[in-house]
């Protein structure tokens, strides 16, 4: 039976093309992590004005603070989901071949996860530091 107030055609219908509500997800999740970064952004720079001029120990020390470490790996962990969230969006709307597309996403997943394991292993490294 036709729908009076479909505006995909038949063969469109057919195939499944259209709006799937697959992005609706990523989309969330990218204005949550957007949400998230504004505290915890103005908490680091507040942080880091805070510790100007102060010695490499007096950082140490302030990272290995269980609040501190706890907020510096959710401040990491969100800036690398946002920032893969966007190069996504970025990557599957101007790369129109399909090797490359995949190629670049899967790049850039790698790239990002490798920062964001990296960055988190140093906070906790100098967070347990004995």
């Amino acid at each position: 039976m036709k729908q009076a107030n479909s505006i995909r055609t038949e063969l469109a219908r057919v195939r499944g093309l259209g709006s799937a509500q697959a992005g609706v997800h990523e989309w969330w999740v990218q204005r949550a992590t957007a949400v998230a970064l504004i505290p915890l952004s103005v908490w680091f720079v507040a942080s880091v004005i805070a510790l100007a001029g102060a010695d490499h120990a007096t950082v140490v020390n302030w990272m290995s603070m269980p609040l501190t470490a706890v907020l510096l790996v959710l401040l990491l962990a969100v800036t690398f989901r946002h920032a893969q969230l966007g190069l996504r969006v970025v990557i599957e709307d101007y790369v129109h071949n399909e090797g490359a597309k995949i190629a670049a996403l899967l790049a850039v997943n790698a790239v990002l996860t490798l920062l964001a394991l990296g960055s988190i292993f140093a906070v906790l490294k100098l967070a347990f530091r004995g």
